[in-house]
């Protein structure tokens, strides 16, 4: 498997980024398109990369926010044959602890190539698109929101999913930014490999330590690699790195790695 981080929050490579999430995958079967970044810079850094996003065949959103979400449009007038998979309660209304909105442009939704689930959806042999029902933590919402009808409540990331990518006896595990915590899905699920966000950046290294300390522990005592990005963090990127040590890779814009 090949993946290859088309929008992300830095650079080594000199790319442009931004804040958001894109990810080109490559498998035995299928050219995956995971998330669409915040803008059309994911196609931009496709074509400095000599990817060509016209050959995705399948596409999936992980959940319902703008730094997802924002290059959806720009991905329909580029590619004319990918389903794009997601939650039916992505285009709900979202919104962060300040009251702005972080949610998806509602004009674009109803597109006939949007396949919308609410519950785990098995692909083919390689691919499923899962949710996250069982959580062994609460989930720490800092505030955010979804609006339903003229109320605002705590928000509680139903529209949030994940690609699980099936190769031989191992599992991958996709995610955008895992805001129901990583420590939930290291018991939900099993799988050798994690590549996304670990939504830990807002977290302090004194005041929050002891979240930070329960998520190295996680990953420490996980079976799987990790390869995080995004919403992590560069500070708490490297506390949990000292924790956990070689089992935690960063991967930035521009970024190729090789799963076997």
């Amino acid at each position: 498997m090949k993946v290859t981080v088309l929008s992300e929050n830095t650079s080594k490579s000199g790319l442009p980024t931004e804040h958001g999430l894109s990810l080109y995958i490559e498998t035995e079967k299928h050219r995956i398109l995971f998330d669409f970044g915040a803008s059309d810079l994911f196609i931009r850094n496709a074509e400095n990369l000599g990817i060509d996003l016209g050959l995705v065949d399948i596409a999936f959103l992980s959940h319902g926010h703008y730094d997802h979400g924002g290059g959806l449009l720009a991905f329909l007038e580029r590619n004319g044959i990918a389903n794009i998979y997601m939650h039916e309660a992505v285009f709900e209304e979202h919104y962060n602890g300040s009251n702005a909105y972080i949610g998806l442009d509602q004009t674009i939704d109803g597109h006939p190539r949007y396949i919308k689930v609410k519950e785990d959806v098995r692909i083919d042999d390689e691919l499923s698109f899962v949710c996250l029902d069982r959580l062994k933590t609460s989930i720490n919402a800092n505030g955010q929101k979804v609006k339903r009808g003229p109320y605002m409540e705590k928000e509680n990331y139903e529209h949030e999913m994940y690609l699980l990518i099936h190769e031989g006896y191992k599992e991958h595990l996709i995610s955008g930014c895992t805001h129901k915590g990583i420590i939930n899905l290291v018991y939900a699920f099993r799988f050798n490999t994690f590549i996304g966000g670990l939504h830990t950046m807002k977290y302090d290294e004194i005041w929050d330590e002891d979240i930070l300390l329960d998520t190295a522990k996680a990953v420490r005592n996980s079976c799987a690699d990790f390869y995080t990005c995004h919403c992590t963090g560069r500070d708490q990127f490297l506390f949990i790195q000292k924790e956990a040590g070689d089992k935690v890779k960063e991967i930035s814009c521009g970024d190729t790695i090789y799963i076997d």
